[in-house]
C-alpha cells in the first residue's frame, strides 16, 4: 500500500527536504556520528540526491532528501518508494495543498508494476498521506494512470477489439454511462465503412465502441481514441521488428477510457462521448488492399497508398460521427505515426490543432503537472502531398516528409462542425525508465488535458 493515514505519522520515519544551496549549513547542525555517516557515503547534497541516516541503534532514524522545492512536481518523489527501505516514511515539512497532492500521487504511480503474466517480489517504502493532499484526487490520478498502462502492456493475445470492449463496458458501468457496441457487419449498416474495411480481415470482428455519460444540456466533449489492437501493417505488411511494439497501437484508446475515467469519476460537468474504432489490421483473402478506395462515412472517398496507414482511416470515421453532433471540445489519441517520433522523441506528446486559445489552455496546464505537449502545425501547404488522382483524399503521404503533419490534415478532413478540436499523435509507451514511469505503458496528455477541463468547466 503506497499510502497511509496521517494516524501512522508518530511511529514513521521522517523525510527530512534540504534545498542544495542549504546542504551545508544543514551538515553543520548535525551531529558528528551523522557527519562521519554522510562523508562515509560520499553524499555532497547535489539536486535529487538522498541518503538513509540510521539512529544509535542502527535502525532507519530518518531521510535527508536534497531538492530544491521550487522545481517539484509529480515525479520528484516517484523514485523514493522502490529505492527506500521498505517502511514507512513521512514528509518532515508541510507543502501546498496541490503540490502535496501531485507528489503523493507520483509516490503511489512508481510502485507500479505489471505483474499480469509474471510475478513480481518487489517491495516498496509506504508514505504516509501529506495533511493537506486531496486524497480523492490522488485516487483518480493514479487508477487512470495506471488504466492506460495496464491496457497498454497486455499483449493483443488478452487485449483484442473484444477486450477492448469490456474494458470500455467496466468504465461505463462503473458511471453508469451508457455505451453501444456495433460489431463487425453491422459497421456498414450503420455508416462505419472504413473501421469495417480496416478490421474485416481479422478472425475478431472490428467495433465501434460509443459511450455516452452526463447531462444532455451541458457542454459537448467528445474524444476518440486510435483502437488498432494489433497491426500488422495489413498488405503493406510491417517488418517483423517493426510488429514488436504493435500490441501499444490501441494507446489511443487507452488514452480515451483513462481520460474518461477521470472526467467521470471528477463528475465534470460536461456532456461526454467516447467513441473507439476496435480493430486489428490484419492479413487474410478478404484483407483491405493498396489502391482500394474506400468510400468513408463522411461520403468522401479514400484511395488506399499504403494499408500501414491504417489508424487514421478508423479515426476518421469515428470523428466524423463524433463531428455530426457538433461537439463544443473533440479531442482525439492516436500512436498514428513514426514521424511524430522522429520530429518530437517518444517522450512528448505531438498535438496539433488550429485554436490557440485551447493549445495556450493546454499547453499552460501541461508544464503546471508535468505531462509535456509540444504543438506541430497543421501546415496546409502540404495538403497537396495527400492528393488523389482518383479519389478525394490518399491516406498515404507521396513524399517520407512531414508524416505527422499529414496525417494530421487527413483527419482534419473529417472535422467540419466541431467547435474545437485537438489532435494527439502519441507514443503511449515508455522506453527507458525514469522515476515513476517504468519501461512499457505510459499514459501522454491526460493529466494535462483533465487539468484544463478542470479549470474551462469549473463549476
Amino acid at each position: 500500500m503506497p499510502h497511509v493515514t496521517q494516524d501512522e505519522v508518530a511511529s514513521s520515519i521522517p523525510i527530512n527536504l534540504v534545498a542544495p544551496d542549504a546542504f551545508s549549513g544543514w551538515c553543520d547542525g548535525q551531529s558528528d556520528r551523522v557527519k562521519t555517516w554522510i562523508d562515509a557515503n560520499g553524499f555532497t547534497g547535489k539536486e535529487g540526491q538522498h541518503l538513509v541516516i540510521p539512529g544509535d541503534d542502527g535502525a532507519i532514524n530518518s531521510v535527508v532528501l536534497v531538492k530544491e522545492t521550487t522545481s517539484w512536481d509529480i515525479w520528484s518523489l516517484a523514485g523514493l518508494p522502490e529505492s527506500l527501505p521498505e517502511g514507512i516514511y513521512h514528509l518532515a515539512m508541510e507543502l501546498e495543498a496541490s503540490l502535496a497532492t501531485e507528489v503523493a500521487a507520483g509516490w503511489s504511480l512508481g510502485t507500479y508494476i505489471f505483474d499480469r503474466y509474471k510475478k513480481s517480489e518487489a517491495t516498496f517504502a509506504t508514505l504516509v498521506m501529506p495533511e493537506n493532499a486531496d486524497a480523492d484526487e490522488i485516487k483518480r490520478l493514479v487508477f487512470a494512470t495506471n488504466l492506460a498502462r495496464d491496457l497498454v502492456n497486455i499483449p493483443t493475445s488478452d487485449m483484442g477489439p473484444r477486450a477492448l470492449e469490456a474494458a470500455a463496458s467496466q468504465i461505463a458501468g462503473e458511471f453508469e454511462a451508457r455505451q453501444t457496441n456495433i460489431v463487425g457487419d453491422d459497421l456498414l449498416t450503420y455508416h462505419y465503412p472504413m473501421v469495417h474495411a480496416v478490421g474485416r480481415a481479422s478472425s475478431e470482428a472490428p467495433r465501434l465502441i460509443d459511450m455516452v455519460w452526463g447531462d444532455s444540456d451541458a457542454p459537448k466533449v467528445t474524444i476518440v481514441g486510435k483502437g488498432v489492437c494489433f497491426d500488422t501493417g495489413g498488405l503493406d505488411l510491417k517488418p517483423s521488428a517493426a510488429m514488436l511494439m504493435m500490441k501499444k497501437d490501441m494507446g489511443g484508446a487507452a488514452m480515451a477510457l483513462a481520460l474518461s475515467h477521470l472526467i467521470m469519476d471528477a463528475n465534470l460537468p460536461v456532456r461526454l462521448r467516447v467513441l473507439i474504432p476496435a480493430v486489428e489490421n490484419a492479413v487474410s483473402g478478404n484483407a483491405y488492399r493498396p489502391g482500394d478506395v474506400l468510400i468513408s462515412r463522411s461520403g468522401k472517398t479514400v484511395e488506399i497508398g499504403n494499408t500501414d496507414a491504417e489508424g487514421r482511416l478508423v479515426l476518421a470515421d469515428a470523428m466524423t460521427a463524433a463531428d455530426e453532433e457538433e461537439p463544443d471540445l473533440l479531442i482525439d489519441f492516436a500512436t498514428l505515426t513514426g514521424a511524430a517520433r522522429v520530429a518530437v522523441g517518444t517522450e512528448l506528446a505531438a498535438t496539433f490543432t488550429d485554436d490557440e486559445g485551447l493549445f495556450d489552455g493546454i499547453e499552460k496546464h501541461a508544464k503546471a503537472v508535468n505531462d509535456p505537449v509540444w504543438r506541430l502545425p497543421l501546415w496546409s501547404e502540404y495538403r497537396s502531398l495527400i492528393d488523389s488522382k482518383i479519389a478525394d483524399i490518399n491516406n498515404s503521404g507521396s513524399t517520407g516528409f512531414g508524416g505527422a503533419i499529414t496525417a494530421g490534415l487527413f483527419l482534419k478532413e473529417f472535422v467540419e462542425k466541431s467547435k474545437s478540436w485537438v489532435h494527439f499523435d502519441i507514443m503511449a509507451y515508455n522506453n527507458r525508465a525514469r522515476a515513476g514511469r517504468p519501461i512499457g505503458g505510459e499514459a501522454f496528455a491526460i493529466r494535462a488535458v483533465y487539468s484544463y477541463l478542470k479549470e474551462r468547466y469549473a463549476r
